[in-house]
């Protein structure tokens, strides 16, 4: 799990929309997260892979906003935002394994044109048969 410090971290509690009946249009659960990515100092790959990652959930201010409205209460959308952002923290900091270039062998690509030709004549020998009369 990702060390997040608090201090890059602003919470804001909105009215939420789903479970909760008639609580749900009088008490502020949703949790609104922002997190300024710039604090975190993440290495310039690890910024690059999390701005792909946050897509339209980073701002041009360089912060995070994730919305968590999935419990009915503050305590349990807090948790679930903090959760979510440092899953997001932590597949940023994940660098991709490179490809290794392959090349098939000349005894592989012999084998599969063989097997195309096979497969013509077999394709070949199909259709009307001609002066059978």
């Amino acid at each position: 799990m990702a060390d997040i410090p608090e201090s890059a971290i602003s919470e804001k509690f909105l009215a939420g929309t789903g479970p909760g009946g008639q609580n749900v249009n009088k008490v502020a659960t949703a949790c609104q997260l922002r997190v300024n990515v710039y604090a975190l100092g993440l290495t310039p790959d690890a910024f690059n892979r999390l701005k792909t990652l946050a897509g339209s959930r980073m701002t041009t201010d360089g912060e995070l906003i994730i919305l968590a409205r999935r419990y009915r209460t503050q305590e349990g959308n807090r948790a679930d935002a903090r959760e979510r952002l440092s899953a997001l923290i932590d597949a940023a900091l994940v660098r991709p394994e490179r490809r290794i270039k392959t090349k098939p062998s000349k005894a592989a690509k012999a084998r599969r044109v063989d097997s195309k030709k096979a497969r013509s004549n077999v394709k070949a020998g199909r259709g009307r048969v001609r002066g059978a009369e």
